[in-house]
């Protein structure tokens, strides 16, 4: 049996509030303005090391922008320059994505998925700069006034 305490339910609610707020700051900004979009699916698996383990090495600035943005331009060059089958593209471009995540040291989990839904979508190199770029840039800011300066915590972490 699950024993909730009351600081992992704390934790939990503070988790899910935050990740709310910055999934509907991306929302809104999609779907009641015209500068395009800044919502990624796997920005909501971001949530959960940004604001649940922002103490994890994943979770940290360098590794939540990059990762996701390799990631995406690997699903971006696999769709415009790997003339191969759909089911072969997504898993050669995720272990790409993978791979490349490790060498740099920009591990960031929820990324893995971007290849398979920049395939999936046929997305174009726009997909790169919006979502990914601006959408990347305002979880991390949102991430960094949050933790930091209202909830207190050491991120980014030195």
């Amino acid at each position: 049996m699950i024993k909730i305490t009351k600081p992992l339910l704390q934790k939990a609610l503070i988790a899910g509030f935050f990740s709310a707020f910055t999934i509907g700051v991306l929302t809104v900004l999609t779907y009641k303005s015209t500068l395009g979009y800044f919502i990624a699916a796997s920005f909501g698996s971001s949530m959960v090391l940004l604001f649940g383990f922002p103490e994890s090495p994943f979770a940290q600035p360098k590794n939540v922008f990059f990762g996701h943005l390799v990631t995406a331009l690997v699903g971006v060059i696999f769709v415009n320059f790997i003339p191969l089958p759909i089911y072969i593209n997504i898993a050669i471009a995720v272990g790409a994505g993978v791979f490349l995540m490790i060498v740099f040291n920009i591990v960031h989990p929820p990324a893995g998925g971007n290849p398979i839904i920049v395939i999936i979508g046929s997305a174009s190199y726009d997909y790169l700069i919006n979502p990914i770029f601006f959408g990347s840039i305002i979880i991390l800011l949102l991430a960094i006034i949050i933790n930091k300066y209202l909830l207190k915590n050491n991120y980014p972490l030195k």
